[in-house]
């Protein structure tokens, strides 16, 4: 996988972590969970670059 593809994973990542971290603060009102959401979806993000 060439880095202009692993760069356009982790911009499309980006947009999920935005949107999904104020989804997740508006449901269970903390940002405990707000940064397990995001720590969930760097390894998944890393999974998928380190492919």
């Amino acid at each position: 996988m060439d880095i202009s593809r692993k760069l356009a994973i982790m911009v499309f990542s980006a947009v999920p972590a935005i949107i999904g971290g104020g989804i997740v603060y508006h449901f269970f009102g903390s940002f405990t969970q707000v940064i397990v959401y995001e720590i969930l979806l760097l390894l998944a993000t890393l999974g998928c670059i380190s492919r």
